[in-house]
């Protein structure tokens, strides 16, 4: 399909600079077979009791880190963003060109890296004098959390990301970048979950910086999706399997919820414990296999994330909603507001 059918205006000032308070006040859009104008707090009135929501529990960790060049004293930017294990990572860099292979880049408390490489993608390889927890506990103390690239924060960063960008699930450490339909949960909104009656469990997707990489390309065919890693438990395959055995809703917290489940899904849609890299590239045509309803944040335009919900609900329809969303100024991207998709063949009961 051509890239500019998912392409839509967006006025700059919809961009969410920062979290909503508390966070399930954030407004939601359902989008079923009518718009409805709700907030994150209602989302127990369109579930039932036996529903299963599943939630991504990655942690993201404090990847954003400055620097500078130990022979010239250049200014460095480094983005972690694949962990390649014992010290060594991919990373994104500002700027890459100046990280040449030998060249060291010393940040504070003690830590430096080595470039190893560059790659053709533009990533660079660099090797910390640090590895495994110590490498993590100075990451805690110096290093930013690693907001997307139209969320703007001073080389100081703003010490409110730290929670902010932190989902209520966060439990496995790895992700460079927050899973933010979680981003939405409270305390008191999972307490009125539970007393709906609506199950949850948990997968985890360890979201890479690619998820913020435009797509270039004309044709979506063309374009290759960045692969991240992902682990469904063999509790929580049990679990779906058992909900939608009995007829029962699966509700994917986002789209790294969602396409892990469908990641792991047979043809026929029985799960089976999963662990390993996903690249799935979800675009209009692809046959959902176990998802029924989605919750997700309003996306980039010409984004991969949009040619999924374009996918789940339908283009027009998902045009429709994004077009309402404007007129009605939701927030848009990562501290944005939300919509609970329903997919195109289900009906939301409200």
């Amino acid at each position: 399909m051509k890239v500019a059918l998912f392409d839509f205006e967006l006025p700059r000032e919809l961009i969410a600079s920062h979290q909503v308070r508390p966070r399930d006040a954030a407004r939601l859009l359902v989008v079923s077979d009518l718009l409805l104008d709700r907030r994150i707090r209602d989302l127990a009135d369109f579930l039932r009791a036996g529903d299963i929501l599943v939630f991504n529990d990655t942690k993201v960790i404090p990847a954003r880190l400055f620097g500078r060049t130990a022979d010239t004293d250049g200014k460095i930017e480094l983005l972690l963003h694949r962990d390649l294990g014992e010290g060594r990572w991919f990373v994104l860099a500002k700027p890459a060109r100046k990280l040449t292979p030998g060249r060291v880049v010393i940040f504070g408390d003690g830590l430096h890296a080595t470039v190893v490489g560059r790659l053709a993608d533009g990533q660079v390889e660099v090797a910390f004098n640090r590895t495994g927890t110590k490498l993590h506990s100075t990451l805690a103390r110096i290093g930013l959390m690693p907001l997307p690239p139209y969320i703007k924060r001073s080389e100081q960063g703003d010490p409110h990301d730290r929670r902010d960008y932190q989902t209520i699930f966060a439990k496995r450490r790895g992700a460079v970048a927050a899973p933010t339909a979680g981003l939405h949960f409270t305390r008191r909104l999972l307490e009125r979950l539970d007393a709906a009656g609506v199950e949850r469990v948990g997968v985890t997707l360890h979201v890479g910086a690619g998820t913020f990489r435009p797509v270039k390309v004309e044709d979506t065919r063309d374009h290759a999706m960045h692969a991240e890693w992902c682990e469904l438990s063999e509790r929580s395959a049990r679990a779906i399997n058992a909900a939608r055995g009995a007829g029962r809703r699966v509700i994917a917290v986002g789209s790294t919820s969602l396409r892990t489940i469908e990641a792991a899904a047979r043809d026929d849609g029985l799960l089976a414990p999963f662990s390993g890299e996903t690249s799935l590239f979800i675009t209009p045509g692809y046959r959902f296999k176990v998802v029924d309803i989605l919750l997700t944040n309003f996306h980039l335009p010409r984004s991969t994330l949009f040619m999924l919900v374009a996918a789940f609900a339908g283009l027009e329809r998902m045009q429709a909603a994004y077009a309402q969303a404007v007129h009605e100024h939701y927030r848009f991207f990562s501290y944005g507001d939300a919509c609970l998709i329903e997919r195109q063949d289900h009906v939301v009961a409200h």
